[in-house]
């Protein structure tokens, strides 16, 4: 949820769904802003245009699995979670040779004991959560997301959503904000390293 290293960096992570042209939008910006972030892909998504992992890694970005079809992961049964985290490490595997870097549950900010233990299995030791909230996701406008993320600090760990044309707005704002308080966008492997 956050890390402690005492560095003066955040992650922003990104649920990956969505537009693919507009998801390559707000990479590119975010590479030309020396941002580099973590892209929590859904399964189906990838599925669906499966150019999109090489294009997350290939502008500087770490990909990362967000579940198969982005249900309520607490719904559904424990195989059935199990199947949620499998099907959609299987398809990231297959795109890019390994399984990316974190899972991070849908629909929920933080991860249950099973959902912890079924990635662990699933070969994801660690499971990313977060603290700030952009709300993108509901579409506040570029000024509400902007204004979501001044609440960041060292350590945080920024949820964010690739398809929305608000979120690509509100990014150059955002990256100046974080620049003036001396906050750089990394991926969150690099911001839980040691």
């Amino acid at each position: 949820m956050r890390a402690t290293s005492g560095r003066r960096e955040v992650a922003l992570t990104f649920h990956g769904a969505g537009d693919p042209g507009l998801a390559r939008q707000v990479l590119e910006v975010l590479a030309r802003g020396d941002a580099a972030v973590t892209v929590l892909a859904v399964g189906t998504w990838l599925a669906r245009y499966p150019g999109v992992a090489r294009m997350v890694t290939d502008l500087g970005h770490e990909l990362g699995n967000h579940t198969w079809s982005h249900q309520t992961m607490s719904k559904l049964s424990v195989s059935a979670q199990r199947e949620e985290i499998v099907r959609c490490r299987d398809r990231i595997v297959a795109l890019t040779g390994g399984p990316g870097a974190f899972f991070r549950q849908s629909a929920a900010q933080h991860a249950t004991a099973t959902q912890l233990t079924l990635a662990a299995a699933a070969g994801y030791p660690r499971v990313l959560s977060y603290d700030v909230d952009s709300l993108d996701y509901i579409d506040p406008g570029p000024e509400v997301v902007r204004r979501q993320l001044r609440s960041a600090k060292p350590g945080s760990v920024v949820s964010m959503h690739l398809g929305h044309q608000g979120t690509l707005a509100a990014l150059p704002g955002v990256l100046t904000d974080l620049k003036n308080n001396q906050l750089r966008a990394v991926s969150a492997t690099r911001l839980f390293a040691p």
